[in-house]
């Protein structure tokens, strides 16, 4: 079977600009997010990074593991020369 994240092209071509996609699978940090929205979703959740979160330190952890993912996000951003998510594209994800 395919993943998630492969498919995920497929799937926001197809759609196109008649709804919006939004990727739930296998997030777990800031990197995943961008190679999320890179691949055509325009929003993702974090379903497992929350509940983990919320089980470690409450609603503390939550906000603890929000804020890792947001700077893993803002870090990875810069690391691929992106200033905006919305520049986010396949082509980031092929440089070596």
């Amino acid at each position: 079977t395919v993943s998630s994240i492969r498919a995920l092209p497929e799937i926001a071509a197809a759609v196109g600009d008649r709804t919006e996609v939004l990727f739930d699978g296998g997030i777990r940090s800031g990197q995943d997010v961008l190679k999320a929205l890179a691949l055509g979703a325009r929003g993702t959740m974090i379903g497992k990074a929350f509940a983990w979160s919320l089980g470690a330190m409450g609603e503390a952890g939550v906000t603890m593991g929000l804020e890792i993912i947001r700077k893993e996000l803002d870090v990875t951003m810069a690391l691929c020369g992106l200033k905006d998510v919305k520049e986010a594209s396949p082509a980031i994800l092929r440089q070596s």
